[in-house]
């Protein structure tokens, strides 16, 4: 009986260790993320990538690449939102709580230090910090870049399909109202997936 009781201990303990082992590696994992990412959500990709599907594999690239498309459809901030997928994936609720706490907590603390220590009379005329955020723009460039061409080997972008992304971005860029907004080429998107799906099938069967 002694045994027995030991045996499920050890068992009971070993389980609660392997959880409380994956919420903290959910934790430190965007928590440095949010802590060493300048440039926003675009630039946060490719170290999101890395962590999670290089190191961790929690998931694979090409749901990733589909993971990327719908946090960047859905309000709220992008590295937040692949958090709480990857959280909600690997723990449920409380992962998604866990992995969104640390992506979100590094950005309130480095504000906070700011707002306390540094205005932006400071920022401007201290030569030291001023030449710090100098030299951390082309590394952000590079940031933005990365995940960019990652994305566009991960979908597979072609002869035939390469011009989409380049369009898109043009239209974009060009200002036009209502054909500029993303929004826009987000619903076209979905809408040409959907009838790729629906027709490519048919029209292989009609062929064959």
């Amino acid at each position: 009986m002694r045994t027995l009781v030991w045996y499920y201990l050890r068992v009971h303990i070993s389980f609660s260790l392997v959880i409380v082992k994956i919420y903290w590696q959910l934790f430190s994992t965007f928590f440095k993320i949010g802590a060493f990412t300048f440039g926003g959500g675009w630039a946060m990709i490719s170290i999101i990538e890395r962590e999670i599907v290089d190191k961790f594999h929690w998931i694979e690239r090409n749901e990733f690449l589909d993971l990327l498309a719908v946090a960047q459809s859905l309000p709220g901030i992008l590295a937040v939102n692949i958090a709480t997928a990857v959280g909600d994936r690997l723990r449920g609720g409380k992962g998604s709580a866990v992995a969104a706490l640390g992506t979100i907590l590094p950005s309130f603390i480095i504000i906070l230090l700011i707002a306390i220590f540094l205005t932006p009379d400071i920022i401007k005329n201290n030569r030291t910090i001023a030449s710090i955020f100098m030299g951390i723009r082309p590394a952000v460039v590079a940031l933005i870049i990365a995940p960019v061409i990652t994305s566009a080997k991960a979908a597979k972008l072609n002869r035939k399909t390469f011009w989409i992304p380049i369009l898109v971005a043009l239209m974009i860029s060009l200002d036009l109202g209502t054909v500029s907004n993303p929004v826009l080429y987000i619903v076209l998107g979905a809408i040409g997936g959907w009838a790729t799906l629906v027709w490519y099938p048919n029209h292989k069967r009609k062929k064959s």
